[in-house]
């Protein structure tokens, strides 16, 4: 009988079934180091080993010897060292706990006792998880996984992509460009200026990310501290537990259910999206200057364009990002909308819900780094651009009709109905030098007027643009 041919599923070593553990996993594996589930693990650890030197150093419990400075060395150490053989004695623990907070609670006891082996210290291991739910450890636990992707990965890379494309909008800032509001021909800007509108409101977004708020609590099953009253009733537990918190890095909640309400995980994932929003916009807009030859595609795009057609190279890092921002902000929108409810005291749907951080966190890093990739292949056709304005004199009726306007608010007569005499010339029909010139000759401008507005070009009428790049220094 011929053997069964193993599915793609059963292969060795596992195939990966997402494309950010598949395709990209080179991109984003400086997150697995946070929002992974050994990640998570490794935290859980970290938070039951500084609880458990906490209320020792602390004398919280009446009779407890502190633990010596080499115990608790060694305990760290656990953290720091936390890698396979520790993810491979929590499965091995959790098949029979069939619970994962009490599988690290079990892990550490082992690993203390090896530690603190005097049999005088048996007890020791009962302070480990000390009136603590499992929403104790795993609020502050998230909460430091997620600071650390933030601060550590996600904010570097977006910081790095603003820097970048503040870099070219300065190097452009007095490239014009013809504008078009609504899809066509409008007041001419520069490249320059149009892309630091784009850095400047990313940079906002930033701002508001580095300024996050991660909370935390550890209060009990149900935010009252009736366990930790039960066990040690003249303690100041609040003071025990904002202590704690706080010397996490945290920042201490103190109402709470059983869960801490995940109120500052919504408000950052808010903050997130609308950054991925912002940068969405960006690449469309990138993706159309593309289109229309404002910028060449060269260097660093690869070889192949198309698969057919030789001449082409196609935009993908802009599309790439587009797909990759649409299901970050899919994800970070349902976290932060789901986060924030809990039935009463308590249900489990946050618990599913914050498995899909680094996911959400995943693609829009994936986006980000497609961009960074995307702008350093951009190159300016400053030659196309001053094409397209050459062929749109009319825009420069707005500047004429302004000065009439002007001349006519100071008296000046033969000025009137402005707008409707230069909508007459322009609308509807493209003009060019000869007949705006012809045009404004016939005026009776003031000398100093006329001279100047003969003197304009489309490529001239670009206002302040130039100078308003200054802004993001």
């Amino acid at each position: 009988m011929p053997s069964r041919t193993p599915s793609l599923g059963e292969l060795q070593p596992p195939v990966a079934l997402g494309a950010l553990d598949g395709r990209y996993r080179a991109t984003v594996a400086p997150l697995v180091d946070h929002l992974s589930e050994a990640a998570l693990n490794r935290e859980r650890v970290r938070v039951e080993v500084e609880w458990l030197i906490h209320l020792t150093s602390h004398a919280v419990v009446p009779g407890v010897r502190a633990l010596a400075a080499t115990e608790q060395e060694a305990l760290r150490q656990l953290v720091r060292d936390f890698g396979a053989a520790e993810i491979a004695a929590l499965a091995e623990i959790e098949r029979v706990t069939v619970h994962d907070v009490k599988a690290v609670e079990y892990l550490l006891k082992e690993r203390l006792a090896a530690i603190a082996p005097d049999p005088a210290d048996a007890g020791l291991g009962e302070l480990v998880h000390f009136a603590c739910t499992s929403e104790d450890v795993n609020n502050l636990a998230y909460a430091l996984m997620v600071k650390g992707a933030i601060e550590q990965v996600w904010l570097p890379r977006a910081q790095g992509l603003v820097d970048q494309l503040a870099e070219l909008a300065r190097a452009q800032a007095a490239t014009p460009m013809l504008a078009h509001t609504h899809g066509q021909p409008a007041t001419p800007t520069t490249l320059g200026k149009e892309l630091a509108v784009l850095a400047w409101r990313l940079v906002r977004q930033i701002t508001r990310v580095r300024g996050a708020a991660y909370l935390g609590k550890l209060n009990g099953a149900t935010g009252t501290y009736g366990a930790h009253l039960a066990a040690v009733p003249d303690h100041d537990w609040q003071a025990t537990s904002r202590a704690f918190v706080e010397s996490l890095g945290l920042q201490w909640n103190p109402l709470t259910t059983q869960i801490e309400s995940h109120d500052w995980q919504a408000e950052l994932y808010a903050d997130l999206a609308r950054f991925n929003r912002i940068l969405h916009g960006l690449c469309q807009d990138v993706w159309t200057y593309i289109s229309m030859g404002y910028f060449a595609q060269v260097r660093g795009q690869g070889t192949v364009g198309s698969s057919t057609m030789p001449h082409k190279v196609n935009p993908i890092r802009f599309e790439n990002a587009e797909a990759n921002l649409e299901v970050s902000t899919a994800l970070l929108d349902v976290l932060a909308s789901t986060l924030v409810e809990s039935r009463m005291q308590r249900d489990l749907t946050d618990s599913s819900m914050q498995r899909n951080i680094g996911t959400a966190f995943g693609h829009s890093l994936l986006a980000i780094d497609n961009v960074c990739r995307g702008l350093a292949g951009l190159d300016p056709v400053p030659e196309r651009m001053a094409a397209d304005l050459d062929a749109n004199w009319e825009v420069l009726a707005e500047p004429i009709q302004s000065a009439m306007r002007a001349l006519a608010a100071q008296g000046v007569s033969g000025m009137a109905n402005p707008y409707e005499r230069l909508k007459e010339l322009t609308r509807g029909r493209r003009i060019g030098a000869p007949e705006l010139r012809e045009f404004v000759a016939s005026l009776g401008l003031p000398p100093e007027v006329e001279t100047r507005l003969q003197a304009l070009t489309p490529a001239a009428y670009t206002g302040l643009a130039a100078t308003l790049v200054a802004h993001l220094d």
